[in-house]
């Protein structure tokens, strides 16, 4: 397969708005320590990193180093609700298929729990729409960006010259660097154009309408 092209997809601020799932999931975690968090605590400038990365910077605020406690936390209220409160961004759906249509092969990569990132494919119906799956697993091994695209890239025997990564945030872009592929950021995710540029995205698309045509353009080019 070294030669076909492929094209690796982030989850959340990608293909779906995760922000109110991953919000509630976040608080149940810090109540479930026993901190009293506001509800209007600002999640968004958090969501992308690994989950641990995540509640160490929440917990920080509090003087709380609890963080394999809080993931559990985390994960016992994600699985049972939070992660049915993702939709995915008006025009995702279409774009999938103008890309299935283009013959490409289509893997999800993202530092949430692959058991998680699947539900939340197949309770939205984006599922089939996927060769692949792929996220973090118990253990760790996969949870950064880079370790889980070299694990995908070798798994199928992609090549990273015809393949792309596409995600909303600077690990998206870093990871496909660091694999030596080339990495397309999305601006209706979480971040700024800011933090994608400084990351050095090979290009930027502004509206989830246009996605499957850079992409194609892209790997064409």
């Amino acid at each position: 397969m070294g030669s076909a092209r492929c094209v690796l997809l982030d989850l959340d601020g990608t293909l779906v708005d995760s922000q109110p799932g991953i919000a509630a999931s976040c608080l149940a975690a810090l109540r479930a320590l026993g901190h009293e968090p506001g509800d209007a605590l600002d999640i968004k400038r958090f969501i992308g990193p690994p989950l641990e990365d995540v509640l160490r910077a929440l917990l920080a605020t509090y003087g709380d180093d609890r963080i394999d406690e809080a993931v559990v936390a985390y994960r016992q209220h994600y699985g049972k609700s939070g992660l049915l409160g993702s939709e995915p961004y008006p025009g995702i759906g279409d774009a999938l298929r103008a890309m299935r249509h283009a013959e490409l092969q289509v893997y999800l990569a993202t530092s949430k729990r692959e058991v998680f990132a699947r539900r939340i494919l197949e309770n939205l119906k984006l599922a089939t729409y996927f060769d692949g799956i792929h996220g973090s697993v118990p253990g760790g091994e996969l949870d950064h960006k880079p370790e889980l695209l070299a694990h995908i890239l070798s798994a199928y025997d992609i090549s990273a010259s015809h393949s792309l990564m596409v995600g909303d945030r600077s690990h998206d872009i870093n990871g496909a660097h660091a694999v030596k592929m080339r990495g397309l950021g999305v601006l209706w995710g979480y971040r700024s154009r800011d933090e994608l540029e400084m990351a050095g995205a090979d290009q930027l698309v502004e509206d989830a309408a246009d996605l499957a045509r850079v992409v194609v353009a892209m790997l064409n080019g």
